[in-house]
């Protein structure tokens, strides 16, 4: 049995503005900064850290751990969500019909320019596989990643099963599991202050 943290990277001034930023590797702002400082101590160092490369990602796991060195895993990038990248869905429903054809179809389609979801949910599902099969049993793992990721893998592999939308995790918080090498099971999950975010 292993414990294991996924983790959602801090906010960046896309996530405020919301916008897709997918693969657009943008920084941690000012508020993201503060968040990850206010979650860094409600948790406990892992064992092993497995970050995103992207920026935000990777600032918010040397924030939270600054004494673990990370193994940067490049499949748990975000959704690369081609021509909707930096745009609001506010945006995108104004001016792009491949957008309201897309939304209409629950987001399950393929994304214009960009990664069918389907796909990105299993390049980070078996990217999760794969670096749980290097942690020793007994030993915890944190992953610092990216809200879709959070939400592919809790999908495919959580028990009680549940909608993918409905593990929908906040910018600078974490779900706690427990992993029995098929299934994680979840604890509790931990996240700043709410007073953090205004």
């Amino acid at each position: 049995m292993n414990r294991v943290y996924l983790i959602r990277h801090a906010a960046t001034a896309g996530n405020l503005e919301r916008r897709y930023t997918g693969v657009t590797d943008e920084p941690l702002c000012a508020l993201g900064r503060q968040q990850a400082k206010a979650l860094a101590g409600t948790l406990p160092e892992p064992d092993a850290l497995f970050v995103s490369p992207l920026r935000r990602a990777a600032e918010t796991a040397a924030l939270l751990f600054p004494a673990r060195k990370p193994v940067q895993v490049p499949e748990l990038r975000e959704t690369d969500f081609g021509d909707f990248e930096g745009l609001t869905g506010a945006e995108l429903w104004e001016r792009d019909p491949r957008y309201r054809l897309w939304v209409d179809g629950g987001c399950k389609g393929p994304i214009p320019g960009g990664e069918h979801p389907r796909e990105a949910a299993k390049r980070v599902r078996d990217a999760f596989l794969r670096s749980m099969a290097d942690v020793p049993e007994g030993k915890s793992a944190a992953f610092v990643l990216h809200g879709g990721g959070i939400m592919a893998i809790c999908a495919a592999l959580a028990v009680p099963a549940r909608d993918f939308y409905a593990w929908h995790t906040d910018n600078a918080h974490a779900r706690a599991f427990l992993w029995n090498g098929n299934v994680l099971r979840e604890t509790a999950p931990k996240g700043p202050d709410p007073s953090q975010n205004r």
